[in-house]
């Protein structure tokens, strides 16, 4: 295929690596930044860059857009795709946006499969893109009823050709409920770690606890807003939920209460196990 890679950040940039790389497709890029494009050709990670009048040329089209940025695109160009092509995304937000692209893509006889790929690193741009972040990752495909079943087989070929381990298929509304949790949660609770006043003195008293904690907090802020803002409820239940739990151990502490404090850690420890034995079962 003629694939067309729009917007070459961290996750466009290791998508045209590892597509280029791993399989035969010829790979484009375009983003408003030619010196990404200069780059990216230089990188030998992409054939050349392209404009919106030549679109049209594309046999798949993968916007790595925010999500606001993502909507005003495909809403600006949808037009200039060629008919049959396949537009996908990696956006991390699914919900409404993708009941609403698919009709719109239908109204112009395009297939519209909403994907998001399960990698990342704590930076950002396409300077610090990677190919090899996708290897063995998941990877998750949210159709609706409307969704062209042929165009979701050949994004899962893609998929399984870019190392993906894992290739999950579920709702966009159960999507946006599960990485509320997950992955959004995670960078809230980062970047508010990061806040306390010991941060300044913890060199020389930090390990592997400390760098799990901390290293979401490096987050692309404009891209995180709209993404959690596009996720709103989902996200308040899980803050909430988590402030909850908090304040049981708090007052545990606070108390000297032993032990439910004890009950408490078990119940997580637990907990944490039991899910260690789910994936275990998944992986063999």
């Amino acid at each position: 295929m003629k694939i067309l890679i729009a917007g070459l950040g961290l996750i466009g940039g290791s998508y045209c690596k590892n597509i280029t790389s791993h399989t035969d497709n010829e790979v484009y890029g375009y983003d408003a930044d030619e010196k990404v494009i200069s780059e990216a050709i230089a990188d030998g990670c992409i054939k050349g860059g392209t404009c919106p009048e030549e679109f049209g040329s594309f046999d798949m089209v993968i916007v790595c857009l925010h999500p606001n940025t993502e909507k005003k695109f495909i809403a600006e160009n949808i037009s200039k795709l060629k008919k049959g092509c396949i537009l996908s995304d990696v956006c991390g937000i699914k919900g409404q946006m993708v009941l609403d692209i698919t009709k719109l893509a239908a109204e112009h006889g395009i297939s519209y499969v909403a994907t998001h790929p399960m990698a990342g690193k704590e930076h950002y741009g396409f300077e610090f893109s990677d190919g090899s972040i996708f290897i063995g990752a998941n990877f998750i495909v949210t159709p609706i009823d409307e969704t062209d079943k042929n165009a979701v087989l050949v994004i899962k070929r893609l998929a399984k050709e870019m190392g993906f381990g894992r290739i999950v298929e579920t709702s966009p509304f159960t999507h946006d409920s599960i990485i509320a949790y997950t992955s959004q949660l995670a960078h809230v609770v980062s970047s508010a770690y990061v806040k306390s006043p010991t941060m300044q003195q913890e060199l020389g008293f930090s390990a592997g606890s400390f760098k799990d904690m901390t290293r979401t907090a490096t987050l692309n802020e404009s891209m995180w807003t709209s993404l959690f803002l596009a996720n709103k409820d989902c996200l308040l239940f899980e803050i909430d939920q988590l402030v909850k739990h908090l304040s049981e151990y708090r007052n545990a502490i606070a108390n000297e209460d032993s032990e439910t404090l004890k009950a408490l850690l078990k119940d997580g420890r637990i907990l944490k196990e039991e899910n260690i034995k789910e994936r275990t079962k998944e992986d063999e």
